[in-house]
């Protein structure tokens, strides 16, 4: 009779022992887990491109330029290239080429109304001259004057071709002396080329705050002087040539459209 009460009274403990831990576990489960125990996400190793980097890049400085000058004189139209690179802020250096129209200062050109033609008396040839010239460029007034209005010097030397093409045939008969007018680009595979140097200076300005585009005007006088006896430009109703021509410069107004890289 006592056995099973111990036995009983034993029992009775145990049961209670596990009520005990099993309500322990109940309320350990609905409570949140300890902070020091909460998952932090680590970084990914792999890369995020949200992530915040500098890209900036820095501006082109745009050290060279070319493009094509347009070259207007008492003489006539000429076309040009060249070639620029800025050393600093305010010094260029440059090269050039250009060709252009040359007349001598005595022609006088005239209108026929009963042909509907103008000519000019006299004239004998067609004269083209072609610098190449390399030089500096000196920008003025920078820290003064806003970009968009760049004033500058500038002066080139260089060697230089002058091509002579008939501008008439002269034709002796009994009856006198006759002048045929040669078509230009006939008369240009008749052409003597002759050479002499070439020098200029001007100033000018470059217009605009893209430094991308180039687009400017220079006013230069050039100085072309062919040595010797110069070349037969002029002749007279007997066919007699009656002047030559050896200066070849004079003054230009130049435009100049191009792009910097």
């Amino acid at each position: 009779m006592e056995g099973d009460m111990n036995s009983k009274s034993m029992l009775m403990r145990l049961s209670l022992a596990a009520l005990i831990v099993a309500g322990q576990l109940a309320f350990a489960q609905g409570k949140p887990l300890p902070s020091t125990l909460a998952i932090t996400p680590q970084p990914s190793s792999r890369f995020d491109s949200t992530s915040s980097l500098d890209t900036t890049l820095e501006p082109p400085d745009y050290r060279n330029a070319w493009g094509l000058d347009v070259l207007v004189s008492n003489d006539g139209f000429g076309l040009g290239t060249f070639y620029r690179r800025e050393f600093n802020e305010d010094l260029y250096g440059f090269a050039m080429f250009s060709i252009s129209e040359s007349k001598d200062e005595r022609e006088f050109e005239q209108y026929d109304p009963y042909y509907n033609i103008s000519f000019v008396p006299g004239k004998l040839q067609r004269f083209l001259v072609m610098p190449l010239t390399i030089g500096l460029q000196q920008r003025l007034f920078r820290e003064e004057i806003t970009d968009n209005f760049r004033p500058f010097i500038n002066a080139g030397v260089g060697p230089s071709m002058i091509f002579a093409a008939p501008f008439v045939e002269i034709t002796r008969t009994a009856a006198g002396v006759q002048t045929t007018q040669v078509e230009f680009f006939k008369s240009l595979g008749r052409g003597q080329a002759h050479y002499t140097g070439s020098a200029f200076i001007g100033v000018g300005a470059n217009f605009g705050t893209e430094k991308a585009n180039v687009f400017g005007v220079n006013f230069r006088y050039y100085y072309t002087h062919l040595f010797g006896d110069g070349l037969p430009s002029l002749i007279n109703t007997s066919g007699d040539v009656i002047a030559t021509k050896k200066d070849f410069g004079g003054f230009f107004i130049t435009l100049n459209v191009g792009m910097a890289y």
